[in-house]
């Protein structure tokens, strides 16, 4: 079975949930942006979380399955069509042998998580599928999607199977669910959101104004926004002293200020180590936001403590947990 690629849309690559434990040796961990995004759509063809699957960026791709295929997108809403017809987010959708996926204008988010039974089943590299662009590493050759490009997709699962067969139509037409997940899962992305963070190490070496600014005043995305991360444009933030810092362990969500004193929020792709202050970090809960959040809008930071963020990051993945129990209690 394959996914062939007729249109590539504006980036579209393959995702799953990165290749930890490499760091040390600079390679970043990856994966999709919206992590959850991913899991979920996962777990609605009855694939494990972590299989690999595609990430679509504002513009969609075209796309063609040459077999049967399960298939679920969850993220951004960018008007997707089988054949012309519009179909569902967040839930399993049939599409028969020689369906056409295509999508339209966005509606609301940046990113699309497109999820098949079986999972793309590119070569796994460093024990993981994930594209990493700067590097030319894993995904479809190290690269984004192009006309042309036909993936390999693995088998269903037993559950993904079963997923199929209480669909209500035949093989043969476009079919899909009428269950989603809660909106706990598959939130409606928002433009301009709030994201919540934690005081960052070097956040005491900011003049007050300064720290104020950070939890008080929008931060516009500028056009130099990839999966490395977003260079934000806000209110100046100053910092007390000249002295230089070791370069030290930076994360998804940290936020960096360099000399100019205009932000750097940090990403999937981004470098392992730096040697700006890190003012702040954003809370795992809050990634998906992050990911969604496009060119032209505007950030505004909301402070949290580790407890409250660490109580957000328990009671996101409790919902998960519920959720993919709940259908293998259902499909198993």
């Amino acid at each position: 079975m394959s996914l062939s690629i007729l249109h590539p849309g504006l980036l579209t690559t393959v995702q799953d949930l990165g290749r930890p434990g490499y760091q040390q040796a600079g390679v970043p961990v990856g994966g999709a942006l919206d992590a959850v995004a991913l899991r979920v759509a996962n777990l609605l063809v009855g694939n494990p979380a972590g299989a690999a699957g595609l990430e679509i960026t504002l513009q969609g791709p075209r796309l063609r399955f040459d077999a049967g295929t399960l298939l679920a997108l969850i993220g951004a809403d960018l008007s997707p069509t089988l054949d012309g017809q519009p179909i569902g987010m967040n839930r399993p959708v049939w599409a028969p042998a020689g369906a056409e996926l295509a999508f339209g204008a966005p509606r609301a988010g940046c990113r699309a998580y497109l999820a098949v039974a079986g999972g793309v089943a590119v070569a796994p590299v460093l024990g993981s599928r994930a594209t990493y662009l700067r590097a030319g590493l894993g995904g479809w050759h190290g690269r984004a999607l192009r006309t042309g490009d036909a993936l390999p997709m693995g088998e269903p699962s037993p559950i993904g199977q079963r997923l199929l067969a209480e669909l209500p139509e035949n093989q043969f037409a476009i079919s899909q669910a009428t269950w989603t997940p809660g909106p706990q899962l598959c939130p409606v992305p928002r433009p301009n959101p709030v994201i919540r963070a934690v005081r960052g190490p070097e956040y005491g070496q900011f003049a007050a104004a300064s720290q104020r600014a950070l939890w008080e005043e929008p931060f516009a995305i500028t056009a130099a926004a990839d999966r490395m991360g977003y260079r934000l444009q806000g209110p100046p933030l100053v910092r007390l002293t000249d002295a230089e810092l070791l370069s030290s362990a930076v994360t998804y969500g940290t936020v960096q200020v360099p000399p100019g004193g205009q932000p750097i929020v940090l990403l999937a792709d981004r470098q392992t180590t730096g040697g700006y202050p890190r003012l702040a970090q954003a809370i795992t809960a809050d990634f998906g936001a992050l990911a969604q959040a496009a060119p032209g809008q505007a950030l505004r930071f909301r402070e949290v403590t580790l407890a409250e963020a660490q109580a957000l990051y328990l009671a996101q993945e409790r919902a998960i947990l519920a959720l993919q129990r709940g259908i293998w209690l259902r499909f198993a």
